[in-house]
């Protein structure tokens, strides 16, 4: 049985840091990825690595969240650094077996529960 748990995340200073964890169970996959989402609006991509090597980031992440991944624990993490209040979203962890660039939600096969975080300013 495949399961995906998140945690870390939680309520964050504007300009601080916080890392969320995802930890994997049942299976490997060739991708993992971040989503995130705002009540009312749609889930949005945010980071994803295939391979454990190649990483591919939302232009409103890029150079301050990082994705990466612990085989040995066969975990993924978001290190996200300069969180700004629009940043503020349930983070969801996915997992898919092909990767096609176009990180869509509907590409991935598996979820974790969610996880908040919130960030004050």
């Amino acid at each position: 049985q495949v399961q995906l748990v998140e945690s870390g995340g939680g309520l964050v200073q504007a300009g601080g840091s916080a890392r969320l964890s995802c930890a994997v169970s049942g299976r490997t996959f060739n991708v993992m990825a971040w989503f995130r989402q705002v009540a009312g609006k749609e889930r949005e991509f945010v980071a994803s690595l295939m391979w454990s090597t190649s990483a591919d980031y939302a232009e409103s992440v890029k150079d301050r969240f990082t994705i990466s991944s612990d085989n040995t624990k066969n975990t993924v993490y978001l290190q996200m650094n300069s969180l700004k209040p629009e940043d503020t979203a349930q983070y969801y962890c996915a997992a898919a077996t092909y990767y096609t660039g176009r990180n869509l939600p509907t590409e991935y096969e598996y979820w974790g529960q969610g996880i908040q975080v919130t960030v004050s300013s």
